[in-house]
């Protein structure tokens, strides 16, 4: 649905695209919630199809999502699409809260209806308020994104950053509590905490980098952050003492925080044509290696120890900086290439 997301996005239109992504997040909390009241053979089907549901609109939110800010903050778009995905990680931070709070209170399913009122009110606003219009309503445009860029060589490789970006990610949230409780032998409540602060620096992190990229190159920063979780990842397996643990969790979701919306901004503006499309794209890239992550990386732990996995990951933000900076010096290459031939 990722894929077909950018394509939408030229037949319906963005605004449609993201009133359909808004209603489609209620209906997948109307079927979280309903699995309370059926009968027990259903229960499990009802949660597989509000999972379906929720999957289907985060794949058709991508497009107007990652397409809107440039349109409203042309001269910060970096910063624009680095905010909107703080937001999501604030979001992904304070979900859980909300939801203990409902079970503690014995009202869990406060949560999901609570949620289906959000998304309700969010379609409506989606479906009633004037937003830009699309970039590919004239016809110069809309013959340009007829053809998606996948002959081309610097749109796979920011498809496989966002794969590896994925494994690192991965590593770091998947492992958080089991890493610190079993292989360090911490207390329960310090490797809950320390996924915790992941999330926070993580958000923490997006909102230093929405301010930093008005006044500092968003190449800079793209090329930086994989620095910071290589660290990150070297200096985890000495984390004996709970405030080592939390210190390089935090560390781990600063590395982590803008480094994939800073990938779709510089994505786009090297396809400025096909915003809508190479967004998608490159989040249905991040779900592969969200999915590829969880189904590798867990078998290693038959033969290797998780201090050893942690080491090994460091292949991964390896591989992102020789990428990235693939990618950013062919970009100046070309930049120059213009220059000479304009003079």
């Amino acid at each position: 649905m990722l894929f077909r997301s950018g394509t939408l996005a030229r037949r319906l239109g963005l605004q449609p695209l993201l009133w359909l992504a808004a209603a489609g997040n209620g209906l997948s909390q109307l079927a979280l919630a309903a699995s309370v009241w059926v009968m027990p053979a259903l229960v499990f089907p009802m949660i597989l199809v509000g999972t379906a549901l929720l999957g289907l609109s985060f794949g058709l939110g991508g497009a107007p999502l990652n397409s809107y800010p440039p349109r409203f903050f042309p001269r910060h778009a970096p910063a624009g699409v680095v905010a909107l995905h703080t937001l999501l990680g604030l979001g992904l931070m304070v979900g859980p809260l909300l939801a203990d709070g409902f079970s503690r209170a014995n009202l869990w399913v406060g949560f999901p209806l609570l949620l289906l009122a959000l998304s309700m009110l969010l379609a409506l606003i989606a479906a009633t308020v004037r937003l830009p219009p699309d970039a590919s309503g004239d016809s110069l445009n809309h013959r340009a994104t007829r053809n998606p860029p996948l002959n081309s060589s610097a749109f796979w490789i920011f498809a496989a950053i966002a794969v590896l970006y994925a494994f690192a990610e991965g590593t770091f949230s998947n492992w958080a509590v089991l890493y610190l409780r079993e292989a360090k032998d911490l207390p329960a409540g310090v490797a809950a905490l320390a996924l915790s602060v992941f999330w926070a620096a993580m958000v923490a992190g997006r909102l230093l980098v929405a301010m930093l990229v008005i006044r500092v190159a968003p190449q800079v920063i793209w090329l930086a952050l994989p620095v910071l979780m290589v660290t990150a990842f070297l200096l985890l397996p000495a984390a004996n003492t709970p405030a080592l643990g939390l210190g390089l969790f935090a560390l781990a979701g600063l590395a982590c925080s803008a480094f994939f919306p800073l990938t779709i901004t510089l994505a786009s503006a090297r396809f400025p044509d096909q915003v809508a499309w190479v967004s998608s794209m490159l989040i249905a890239a991040l779900m592969v290696g969200v999915g590829l992550g969880s189904f590798v990386i867990g078998p290693l732990r038959e033969w290797l120890a998780l201090e050893q996995i942690y080491r090994l990951s460091t292949l991964y933000p390896i591989l992102v900086i020789g990428l990235a900076g693939w990618i950013v010096w062919r970009q100046h290459w070309e930049q120059r290439l213009t220059v000479s031939s304009r003079s």
